[in-house]
């Protein structure tokens, strides 16, 4: 740094465009469909399970059944009212674990309070379980066996955006992981390790959650805690990918009005790190590109076609 520069001359972070990225796999899924289709007749098949009447879960819901119909998918959705039975909804998972026409079922979590999510998640036939959280497949990823599970959907493209970023080769890279979800969390620190990282799991109980950020070149915060992670945790040249989706209230937009936050405090993180995720706009996109990737997958290895990586 030459006499009178300062550190505020640091250019800012580059944006992480998940868009952009889920956009070249969904292409990709498209082309691959249009490969399987031909070499065997066989349409992808997607099969959403919706139980009650969360609007989150609605949109959610939409946006996976369009996509997958985009794609050349063949597309099933199941809207049961929030009164329907735990052995309902076994029912209709046995269907269609049984159904040779369908290689991935979704069931929309969260389910009301009734159905015991553990006992409708494994009642999945583990081939078919496209969002990775059978235990079949999360203990297939914790030994290494990657090749033969289907990895939960957002840490994969928390993967791949790295992996934009620094390239295929992250070993000796110091990550940390905050939040040790089974959704996020735990599968994203899996991955991590087998790309030869040295991986941090951080939570709520961890101590001077500040200074194990400051040693990491990746961070993943997956925590549920609107901008948590402030820019002065952030080691400089750092990558981060921020998971979180949280409303918080914005009066400057009016009465009652709120806004999307991530678990980063968005501009103080940019002006010290490398590249990072915006919210909306960087995780978000992923998640719905890599469920699709997971079905054309699980398809081609039910007909025992080659298939594609991502």
């Amino acid at each position: 740094m030459t006499h009178g520069q300062s550190s505020s001359a640091k250019a800012p972070a580059a944006v992480i465009d998940g868009k952009a990225v889920a956009a070249e796999i969904t292409d990709k899924v498209a082309a691959e469909t249009g490969r399987l289709i031909a070499a065997g007749g066989v349409a992808p098949g997607l099969a959403v399970v919706l139980v009650g009447d969360d609007a989150a879960s609605q949109v959610y819901v939409g946006a996976k059944g369009r996509k997958a119909k985009e794609l050349g998918f063949h597309s099933v959705q199941h809207t049961l009212p929030l009164s329907t039975s735990e052995a309902e909804v076994l029912a209709i998972v046995d269907q269609l674990n049984r159904d040779p026409s369908i290689h991935g079922i979704l069931v929309q979590l969260p389910l009301p309070r009734h159905i015991d999510t553990s006992k409708v998640i494994e009642a999945i036939d583990p081939a078919k379980d496209v969002d990775g959280f059978h235990p079949i497949n999360v203990g297939r990823l914790a030994i290494g066996e990657r090749d033969r599970a289907l990895v939960s959907c957002t840490p994969a493209g928390c993967l791949l955006l790295i992996q934009r970023v620094l390239g295929g080769n992250l070993a000796g890279k110091d990550a940390l992981v905050i939040g040790r979800s089974n959704i996020v969390g735990k599968p994203m620190a899996q991955l991590l390790l087998q790309e030869s990282c040295t991986v941090t799991v951080a939570h709520s109980r961890s101590r001077d959650l500040p200074a194990l950020a400051r040693k990491a070149d990746i961070i993943v915060a997956a925590v549920g805690r609107p901008e948590m992670v402030r820019g002065d945790w952030v080691k400089p040249g750092a990558v981060i990918i921020d998971v979180g989706m949280n409303r918080i209230p914005a009066p400057e937009r009016g009465e009652g009005k709120t806004r999307l936050v991530g678990d980063v405090a968005y501009a103080e993180a940019a002006a010290i790190a490398s590249a990072i995720t915006p919210v909306p706009g960087g995780v978000g996109p992923m998640t719905i590109a890599m469920l699709m990737a997971n079905t054309l997958v699980a398809a081609c290895r039910a007909a025992g076609q080659p298939e594609p990586t991502f």
